[in-house]
């Protein structure tokens, strides 16, 4: 169409996950935590809905001040420092949107986020991707990188492995821009960036509540950033961007610690069981600092297994892309849920 920009018109959309309509799926490929949230989100919907839910008549607080003070007291920033959003999705586009004006270049491992492209096209911003050496660190590197952002998936989806954060430190002092270090699995692992967004002021470090605090169907995210940086965010960002029920669900999640950290468990033990038992059906698995398991069955052929697990109304993740099309993204589920995924591997072979 004529009044459509050209790139628009042409441009690929993001695929998403499959998204099953109908009941009996066992779910393992968008990697939604199988873990109800907090009963104390629960009741602070609640709350919120209090009566004959008047307060719904009523704009939410359009600088999300709760839910940033929360976060700031839980990660050991003055609030300037964090920001809210609507999912972590909308930190990443806001700051390339911030940032790299059309035909500037943004950076980011490629495999990594595929949403990352998008957000980059729909601005009109170049893309350069790098690859991976096989233990894992950043193939060709330059010393002094010029793009206006890298984005760097910390631990890395699809494949799960985490950057340490001294070779994360190498990087931002390698870059003449902004370092994003996009943590959205990270309290799956064993350690996080936050505490470099001190020492380099090109650091920013995004988190999302959809995985960890099994808040997906909330679209909640945090920047933790200097707060020059958050500042212009909050000065592009949509008013009102994030709805009542979300900030109330958002700050009761981040105040329920205990709940985390038992959640978190109970997904890392029953990842680590899973891994084990893939190996043992003769199945390559990266090591995991997430809450899914990228592996490739002993022929390479991921598309039979992903295909002969959708035959069983089992869903997991394949992709077409040539460097991962040997594999599975694999969601960890609840325990039930996975001795039925490893029993149909076993019966796949």
């Amino acid at each position: 169409m004529s009044y459509l920009r050209k790139d628009i018109a042409e441009m690929a959309g993001y695929v998403p996950g499959f998204q099953p309509q109908e009941e009996g799926w066992i779910k393992l490929n968008t990697n939604e935590n199988p873990y109800p949230p907090s009963p104390q989100v629960v009741a602070a919907i609640r709350e919120e809905l209090e009566g004959d839910g008047a307060a719904l008549r009523q704009y939410p607080d359009a600088a999300s001040r709760r839910l940033r003070q929360v976060a700031a007291e839980l990660y050991g920033f003055d609030p300037s420092w964090v920001i809210a959003a609507n999912g972590s999705d909308e930190l990443l586009n806001n700051l390339i949107r911030a940032c790299a004006a059309e035909g500037e270049e943004i950076g980011y491992v490629h495999p990594s986020y595929s949403y990352y492209a998008t957000l980059a096209a729909i601005q009109g911003a170049r893309v350069r991707t790098f690859g991976l050496t096989e233990d894992f660190r950043i193939a060709d590197f330059p010393q002094r990188y010029d793009g206006r952002l890298f984005f760097l998936t910390s631990p890395n989806a699809p494949l799960g492995f985490a950057f340490a954060n001294d070779y994360i430190e190498e990087l931002a002092s390698r870059c003449t821009g902004l370092l994003v270090v996009d943590e959205a699995y990270v309290d799956f692992a064993d350690a996080n960036a936050l505490e470099l967004v001190r020492r380099h002021e090109n650091l920013v470090v995004t988190r999302t509540l959809s995985k960890s605090y099994a808040l997906a169907g909330m679209r909640l995210g945090l920047a933790v950033a200097r707060p020059e940086i958050v500042a212009a965010l909050d000065n592009i960002r949509d008013h009102y961007h994030l709805d009542r029920l979300a900030l109330a669900a958002g700050e009761a999640a981040l105040r329920d610690q205990n709940w985390l950290r038992a959640t978190v468990g109970r997904i890392r033990t029953t990842r680590e069981r899973v891994a084990a038992e893939l190996r043992r059906l003769g199945y390559t698995v990266i090591d995991s600092h997430t809450n899914f398991l990228f592996a490739s069955p002993p022929d390479g052929d991921g598309r039979r297994v992903f295909e002969a697990l959708f035959a069983r109304r089992i869903l997991v993740r394949h992709f077409s892309d040539p460097l991962l099309a040997h594999g599975l993204r694999i969601s960890i589920g609840t325990d039930a849920e996975m001795n039925v995924v490893l029993a149909a591997l076993a019966e796949i072979g």
